[in-house]
C-alpha cells in the first residue's frame, strides 16, 4: 500500500493545480487582483501564499524545517504580484518544487520525521498536510473566480442540475 502513496499524492496534486488552473484562465487579467472584501484575498494574493508555502514546505523537504527563515509569510498577503504573466511564473516555480521533491521520495522516506515550524510530523503526515492547505486554497480561487465571471464561469465539476445526465454517461446509460 505505501507504495502507491507517493504515485496517488502526486496525481491528486496534479488535479488540484489543474483546477486552480482551469478557475484562472475563466477571468481576466483585472480580476485576478480583485479583493471582494477588505478581509479577503485576491487569486493573485493566494498565489502569492501558495508560491511562498511551497517554496518553505518543500526546499529541502527532509533535512530542514519545513518554515524557513527567509519565508516573508506575511508579504505573501499583499499585493505584490503585479501582471498575469508574473502569476503565472510564481504558480509554476511553486508547483515545480513540489513536484520535484516528491518525484525525489521513495516509499523508505514516508515514515522518517520532519518539522514544520518545529512540530514532527511523519513524510506521509506532511504530505497529506499540504494537499488538505492547498486544496483549501484551491477552492478559494475557484469560488472567487466564479463569482468574478459569474454567468460565464464554466463549471470545473458536475453542472447544476445536472447529476442525473451526468452519472448516466459515467455508468454508460
Amino acid at each position: 500500500m505505501l507504495n502507491q502513496f507517493l504515485p496517488s499524492a502526486i496525481a491528486r496534486f496534479e488535479q488540484y493545480k489543474l483546477l486552480a488552473e482551469k478557475a484562472i484562465h475563466q477571468i481576466n487579467e483585472e480580476q485576478l487582483f480583485v479583493c471582494i472584501s477588505s478581509e479577503s484575498n485576491s487569486i493573485a494574493m493566494l498565489v502569492q501564499h501558495l508560491h511562498g508555502n511551497m517554496l518553505s514546505r518543500w526546499t529541502d523537504f527532509l533535512t530542514t524545517d519545513g518554515e524557513k527563515d527567509w519565508r516573508q509569510r506575511d508579504a505573501e498577503f499583499e499585493a505584490v504580484i503585479k501582471t498575469k504573466t508574473e502569476l503565472l511564473e510564481k504558480w509554476e516555480a511553486g508547483w515545480a518544487c513540489l513536484f520535484d521533491t516528491l518525484k525525489s521520495l521513495n516509499e523508505n522516506d514516508l515514515q522518517k520525521i520532519i518539522t514544520i515550524r518545529n512540530e514532527k510530523h511523519t513524510v506521509m503526515d506532511a504530505i497529506h498536510r499540504q494537499m488538505m492547505h492547498y486544496a483549501y486554497h484551491v477552492g478559494q480561487m475557484v469560488l472567487l473566480a466564479k463569482a468574478l465571471s459569474n454567468e460565464q464561469f464554466k463549471s470545473l465539476s458536475i453542472p447544476k442540475n445536472q447529476s442525473k445526465n451526468f452519472n448516466e454517461r459515467m455508468l454508460g446509460k
